[in-house]
């Protein structure tokens, strides 16, 4: 049994998905909520409801698992998130039932440019919790990744939708010249999977990127490339966008983007670009070949794909009564 944290976010639905595919039996732990999860449609899966917080809570979800994936993050709240707790002290309070359960590995997605002594709060926080996954009695491996990109992802996505928004002009920061490796969510998850599969990996530390080499500016111009917008360019300080963003963000719960999204392009956040395929024997795809997704979906592509959910479940639901 694999259990899931963060088994609702872009990376951890396709995730969810790959594994299914293969036939891990799955459990994914939510945090409790108001709001209806979003997992995937159509894949078995288990529902665990506890808070990272709850140590006692944890040990009744690790029943019977053997591998934690460990995807939860409070980045994306911004503002409103408290990396502290759920990035630090849950990943500690994680290991500690996990040991407690006869859990055999952890597997943490963690940054590129993570640090216990970085001064920027998302990497510091990425930082400390490999060093409790470290320090731990569970077996681990940690996947440091660069900005990870796709469907559903908070950057490229919200990017483009800004783009919409905005009218002849669009802000970048001034001066910005760090770099960072975008990899394809499909190549992380495969990585991920691979990852389990492979006793060579346990107590490690890999360095993910994909191929190619992007500053912000460049990132947006792609963007801009492949909606066929136009947008002049402005160059904004850094700390006064840093200002910026934080003010929208609590005016506005729906902004697209935390607090901690300047931090991304703070630092540069790259490895060798080798380093996939020679980890994994998996070359990258290219940053500029996967934006299709930016341009929308006509009304058939729409029906194509619901009908494929439709016969995506009803396949799993035969699958599993004839497994039983």
């Amino acid at each position: 049994m694999i259990l899931l944290t963060g088994a609702t976010g872009f990376i951890g639905r396709t995730l969810v998905r790959q594994l299914s595919e293969i036939g891990y039996p799955l459990r994914a732990l939510l945090r409790p909520s108001a709001h209806t999860p979003r997992l995937p449609k159509g894949v078995p899966i288990e529902v665990a409801v506890v808070s990272l917080a709850d140590v006692r809570g944890l040990r009744a979800a690790l029943r019977d698992v053997d591998t934690i994936i460990h995807l939860a993050s409070a980045e994306n709240q911004g503002s409103r998130g408290n990396l502290s707790v759920s990035d630090v002290q849950g990943t500690a309070n994680l290991v500690e039932a996990a040991a407690d359960a006869g859990v055999e590995r952890i597997v943490y997605l963690s940054h590129l440019g993570a640090a216990s002594s970085s001064a920027y709060p998302a990497f510091k926080a990425k930082g400390k919790a490999e060093e409790f996954i470290r320090n731990g009695k569970v077996p681990y491996t940690i996947l440091r990744s660069s900005l990870v990109y796709g469907p559903e992802d908070h950057l490229t996505n919200n990017l483009a939708r800004l783009i919409r928004k905005s009218i002849f002009f669009f802000p970048i920061p001034a001066g910005g010249r760090t770099v960072a490796q975008p990899i394809w969510v499909e190549d992380l998850a495969t990585c991920i999977l691979w990852s389990l599969q492979n006793d060579r990996t346990v107590n490690k530390v890999y360095e993910l990127g994909g191929s190619e080499f992007f500053t912000l500016q460049q990132i947006i111009e792609t963007i801009l490339l492949t909606t066929r917008r136009k947008r002049i360019l402005v160059p904004l300080n850094p700390i006064f966008l840093r200002a910026l963003i934080v003010f929208l963000e609590g005016v506005s719960s729906k902004f697209p983007f935390s607090s901690f999204w300047m931090d991304y392009f703070a630092v540069n956040r790259t490895c060798a670009v080798d380093s996939m395929p020679r980890i994994f024997g998996l070359m990258p795809a290219r940053f500029t070949y996967r934006l299709d997704y930016l341009l929308g979906k006509t009304w058939t592509q729409k029906l194509w794909n619901k009908v494929m959910e439709k016969t995506s479940a009803a396949f799993n639901a035969l699958r599993s009564i004839f497994i039983r």
